[in-house]
């Protein structure tokens, strides 16, 4: 899988693939992560990508010529998702990263300042996404977040294939808690149970934990496991 990210700061992006698990997965070819710096498709002596909003405010807007430009220098681009981080954009959940993850190729499209003029968003951006309801200095960070939800879900990339089917938000639960050794911490136990050898009892017990640790912090998703559970 491609992804293309197109930013004004290539360094925060290439540093993130240079390391742990996305490291090992652009090394086996599972994850091929391109970094195209914006102020390359500047016109100017400066490279200057940005300029005052019209009607005044503060801050500065991201000119729609160069990001145009960076978009469209992508061979193909039109038959794949452009995606724009944005918290106008629709919330990125677990389903979003699966879906994400079942395409060829992805650009993100991160913007900075006070954003991105509206008309390189209209001519070229053809998802938005925001990963939580909050303001981030840049799009560089909700699209590595995006980019990870996504790789983890490619063949090969995580080590063993059956931690997704057990991670949070799998079937609306939160994952169930997790211990190693030693067996005893400033006097607090493992859990009896996962030292029995019962899978059957240990398995029951990870999906009670399931159930209650969901029931607790994340009601609203506690409520859509029932109501799925009665269709």
């Amino acid at each position: 899988m491609t992804f293309y990210f197109l930013t004004l700061f290539p360094d925060m992006i290439r540093a993130y693939f240079a390391e742990s698990l996305m490291k090992r997965a652009c090394e086996s070819g599972a994850v091929d992560a391109r970094v195209i710096d914006i102020r390359d498709f500047a016109e100017n002596k400066h490279n200057r990508v940005d300029d005052y909003p019209y009607g005044g405010g503060a801050g500065m807007v991201m000119a729609a010529p160069p990001v145009l430009r960076a978009v469209r220098s992508i061979a193909g681009v039109e038959a794949m998702p452009v995606i724009n981080t944005s918290p106008a954009g629709r919330p990125f959940t677990q389903k979003e990263a699966k879906a994400l993850a079942r395409e060829e190729s992805v650009v993100f499209l991160c913007g900075h300042y006070e954003g991105i003029d509206q008309r390189a968003i209209d001519a070229v951006v053809t998802r938005s996404y925001s990963i939580g309801d909050y303001v981030l200095t840049g799009g560089e960070l909700a699209a590595l977040v995006m980019a990870d939800a996504a790789a983890r879900h490619l063949p090969g990339v995580l080590g063993n294939s059956e931690s997704l089917a057990e991670e949070s938000f799998e079937n609306d639960l939160l994952e169930y808690p997790q211990y190693t050794r030693p067996e005893t911490v400033e006097g607090v136990h493992v859990p009896p149970v996962l030292l029995s050898g019962n899978h059957a009892e240990i398995k029951a017990w990870r999906h009670r934990e399931s159930l209650r640790l969901t029931e607790e912090k994340r009601p609203d998703l506690y409520e859509k496991y029932l109501q799925n559970q009665k269709r």
